[in-house]
């Protein structure tokens, strides 16, 4: 078994995937004995990294203190709408999928994407309209499926007392 700094890894010869914590505890510890004394090429072996990588550790923890010690998520692109545009997009899509030409009232991917291009002139995919939609509070729902001649008062007459009377019952082997 091989170890990377306190990570075991039974991959011989092979990098160690770490968690984002493990990395700030690896970084965090590198500072540590770089203030006690220890040289570069020490600490790295020591941690079983590269001298490069205790460099560019040090570098960071200087130019940006505790802060640089931390993962940082890759930041992405920067939406195409901006918050009034994403506030307005709400206020139409209260309005309905119907005021908008669409069959039924039911809002999906497709359909929002297609109102965001109408209104705002920017042509997004999908899968982005769906992040749009999940950080302005919407949840993805699934309509029920409910028969349309179905008789309420049968359907609560059944739940009621037979359904009661079928669960009571044991099965039988011949059965």
């Amino acid at each position: 078994m091989w170890k990377f700094g306190n990570i075991a890894s039974k991959n011989k010869g092979m990098a160690t995937k770490l968690r984002s914590k493990e990395y700030d505890g690896l970084r965090k510890r590198c500072i540590e004995l770089l203030a006690a004394g220890h040289i570069s090429e020490r600490v790295s072996e020591m941690l079983g990294c590269t001298s490069g990588w205790v460099a560019k550790t040090k570098k960071r923890y200087a130019q940006e203190g505790e802060a640089g010690l931390l993962t940082k998520k890759p930041g992405g692109q920067k939406s195409r709408l901006s918050e009034e545009q994403v506030q307005a997009l709400l206020l139409e899509l209260k309005k309905g999928a119907v005021s908008h030409g669409f069959s039924g009232e039911i809002w999906t991917r497709k359909r929002v994407a297609a109102v965001i291009l109408k209104l705002f002139g920017e042509k997004y995919d999908p899968t982005q309209v769906g992040r749009i939609l999940k950080k302005a509070g919407w949840t993805k729902q699934k309509p029920q499926v409910k028969a349309r001649q179905q008789k309420t008062e049968a359907v609560e007459n059944w739940r009621t007392q037979k359904l009661p009377d079928i669960k009571k019952k044991p099965r039988t082997k011949n059965e």
